[in-house]
């Protein structure tokens, strides 16, 4: 592989934020409702400072999701971000509304509930995302790796546009650097 295929198109700075906030920005999603998280904030910061997007929190996963529906219907494109626990809330909206009416929601989940987690409801929750994906026919990818993270994002809000079906982009702690735990 050429040298200038390994570096992320676009990224300022070569940060696994900055490499999602330019593969947004190139696919033209720039709506972002959030639920506030630890391990998104760099990534939330960023969006806020970039006028190019439209972001903002929301107190439920679920309101960012209808918000998301929304604005496709209404000719915009959205992603939401969120942590593993609030993904536990979605399976209702998920299969009621975005699987049925065709909506391409991009989901970008900070991972948690792995790799030294403390909190045995995280862990709980990390361990069904997965089958839910699954038994709802969803697309998802777990991104471990910053060298892969452009490449799977990008593909997979393509996909997600070009076949009208939702896909969950899951940042794994080994990408991310994860929760970090205070003593």
């Amino acid at each position: 592989m050429a040298i200038a295929e390994q570096q992320p198109q676009g990224s300022s700075d070569g940060s696994w934020h900055g490499i999602v906030l330019q593969t947004l920005k190139r696919n033209e999603i720039n709506l972002i409702p959030y639920v506030p998280d630890r391990v998104l904030t760099p990534l939330i910061k960023n969006l806020h400072a970039d006028p190019f997007f439209t972001t903002f929190a929301t107190a439920r996963e679920e309101e960012a999701v209808g918000i998301v529906a929304g604005a496709w219907m209404g000719g915009r494109r959205g992603a939401v971000l969120m942590q593993t626990s609030g993904f536990a809330t979605l399976a209702n909206v998920l299969a009621s509304l975005a699987v049925p009416y065709q909506i391409p929601l991009i989901m970008l989940v900070s991972e948690r509930g792995t790799l030294g987690e403390f909190n045995y409801g995280q862990s709980l929750v990390c361990r069904t995302m997965r089958p839910v994906l699954d038994s709802l026919a969803l697309e998802h990818h777990t991104i471990t790796r910053l060298d892969e993270l452009e490449f799977i994002a990008d593909r997979s809000i393509k996909q997600a546009v070009t076949t009208q079906a939702p896909v969950a982009l899951i940042l794994s702690p080994l990408l991310t650097g994860g929760k970090v735990f205070d003593k």
